[in-house]
């Protein structure tokens, strides 16, 4: 199957009468591996089920969302591939004009809180309707126990509350979705499904109480307690399930599904996706984000960086799950044989590049440590990194025919390449020979000790020695290669001092002025936006100062990224 269908005139192509799935989505439909919505509805067909989208709804018109008929098991909603609220302002609140996954770029097709705002839809414009409405993707992953809200600057219920729907899945869904479409199909009981969260009327002695929403109303301290053990409870292998009294009912949310296997990852990203709009929504326009992954390849899910302004390891996890080699080689191959190719693919990673086949066995065999972090602020002694595997998959991507390059575009953490004793050396020699076009871009996301390690990142000696490594190959290999670097301004305990600070050590010490530099946002479900909420540090309890006025913030950002006018 090329494409789910969006239309009557599909399904009956397929002989379907009716759907068992349909999926709601905040985006337009790329059928790529890199749109969850895609990726969820094509594994549920694989395993016999009928699966259609509608991406984008227009909100006030029943024509667009019915088309496809009432599905028989559930309604699937996400917001898309952005937290919808992220997706539509920017840090200081200003409402963004375009829109990268949306057909022409014009952001007007996206709503505020999408997945609010679809499932209010689907009761509305599907009167009586007895299917379940389950809640996907990140905006909904994210928010699932009492959160911070940026954008009304207040704590909100657990997301399923305000949406009204039934089901709630998060983190990687492809496992706890099609668990949940078999026993909806053969009538049986789904509320012990790993991944999913529910609402109920009754308590669930054996899970783990958080305090309650009013608690964490009450409190920030509370609150703070509260995300403690939900974000301790994240892992497949130690987690509780959970429960959150909101009101007089109670938030339940089952363990995670487990770390998918090689062979899992392998099966998943096997699927045949098109790589293209889905040509009932492009002919409306052209969708910028299809420019970056059209011909990009993921290798690995999970992250255990663990920055705390970042909420990878609470929806993706901190167990990296790799593809084979093979895999990756196949899918490649697969590129190389789409008509127009033009030789390059794009990026070969994941949420960062090089933790490829790089995991901890004592974790994959007990589970994330409670006490201690992978990275910081040292490397566990535990955690052996060695980039071996990468620069053999980079070396046999090379050799394959039609391709000219293969570009790594996602993050690297170069504190694990200065790690890297045996291997290190030789994969940034291999990246900065074949692998980067004019720039390798780093993050090293501040450059002062006192912020860095409230954003959970090491000091800036380790920048130091990368970028002159960094330099020192070049000349070596006669190239003309440059870094860049991303920046954070206004992070809880940053100061405008602070932001000075970062500007001379860029000028001195970098030689550079910086221009990737954005604002802080807190976004749900981090440990920097729990920061900017209670105004301490959550790990010491001591008073923090946090910038919240966005004229001020701006501030911060203009005096890394302006530059000094000669007289």
């Amino acid at each position: 199957m090329k494409f789910l269908p969006t239309t009557r005139e599909e399904m009956n192509k397929l002989g379907w009468d009716s759907l068992d799935v349909l999926l709601i989505s905040g985006d337009t439909y790329l059928d790529t591996s890199y749109n969850g919505s895609a990726l969820v509805g094509k594994w549920l067909v694989k395993h016999g089920f009928r699966v259609g989208i509608i991406a984008q709804p227009e909100i006030d018109n029943p024509v667009d969302i019915t088309r496809l008929g009432e599905p028989n098991l559930f309604f699937a909603v996400s917001g898309g591939c952005v937290d919808s609220m992220v997706a539509n302002y920017t840090a200081t609140k200003k409402r963004r004009q375009q829109d990268d996954f949306t057909p022409g770029g014009i952001n007007n097709k996206r709503p505020d809180r999408a997945v609010l705002v679809y499932s209010n839809m689907i009761r509305r414009f599907f009167k009586g309707t007895d299917k379940k409405i389950v809640i996907s993707g990140i905006e909904s992953s994210l928010r699932r126990i009492t959160h911070y809200d940026y954008w009304t600057n207040k704590l909100r219920k657990p997301i399923l509350f305000d949406a009204k729907a039934d089901i709630l899945s998060y983190g990687m869904g492809e496992m706890s979705m099609l668990q949940l479409a078999r026993a909806l199909k053969n009538g049986e009981d789904w509320k012990n499904i790993r991944g999913l969260c529910y609402i109920s009327k009754e308590d669930k002695e054996e899970y783990l109480k958080l305090p309650s929403h009013q608690e964490c109303l009450d409190s920030k301290d509370i609150f703070a307690e509260a995300f403690h053990n939900f974000y301790l409870n994240c892992d497949p292998i130690t987690a509780k399930g959970l429960v959150q009294k909101c009101d007089d009912r109670y938030m339940i949310q089952n363990p995670p599904s487990l770390t998918y296997s090689e062979k899992e990852m392998d099966e998943i990203y096997s699927m045949e996706f098109a790589r293209d709009v889905h040509p009932y929504y492009k002919q409306m326009g052209a969708v910028k984000a299809l420019d970056t992954i059209k011909y990009s390849v993921t290798t690995h899910r999970g992250c255990y960086g663990e920055c705390n302004f970042c909420a990878i390891a609470i929806h993706q996890g901190r167990t990296v799950m790799s593809r084979s080699q093979d895999s990756i080689i196949n899918e490649v191959k697969e590129i190389s044989n789409i008509p127009k190719f033009h030789g390059n693919i794009a990026d070969v990673g994941g949420p960062t590049a090089n933790m490829y086949g790089v995991e901890c066995k004592k974790k994959l065999k007990l589970g994330s440590c409670p006490d201690r972090r992978c990275l910081y602020p040292k490397k566990c002694p535990a955690l052996i990194i060695n980039h071996n595997a990468q620069i053999e998959l980079l070396k046999k991507l090379k050799t394959i025919p039609k391709i000219k390059k293969i570009f790594i575009a996602s993050g690297i953490r170069y504190d694990m390449i200065l790690d890297d004793n045996k291997c290190g050396q030789a994969y940034l020699k291999e990246l900065v020979k074949d692998h980067i076009s004019g720039q390798m871009k780093i993050a090293p996301e501040h450059t002062e000790d006192s912020i860095l390690s409230l954003m959970g990142k090491d000091g800036k000696s380790c920048l130091n020695e990368f970028k002159n490594r960094f330099y020192k190959l070049n000349e070596e290999l006669g190239k003309k290669q440059f870094l860049t670097y991303y920046l954070i301004a206004a992070h809880p305990g940053c100061r405008e001092k602070e932001m000075m600070d970062l500007k001379k050590y860029a000028s001195k010490e970098l030689r550079v002025n910086p221009e990737q530099v954005q604002i802080f946002t807190p976004t749900p479900s981090t440990y920097s936006t729990l920061m900017y909420y209670i105004e301490k540090d959550p790990f010491t309890g001591k008073k923090l100062f946090v910038e919240k006025d966005n004229g001020r913030k701006q501030k911060q950002k203009d005096i890394v990224i302006e530059k000094k006018t000669k007289k």
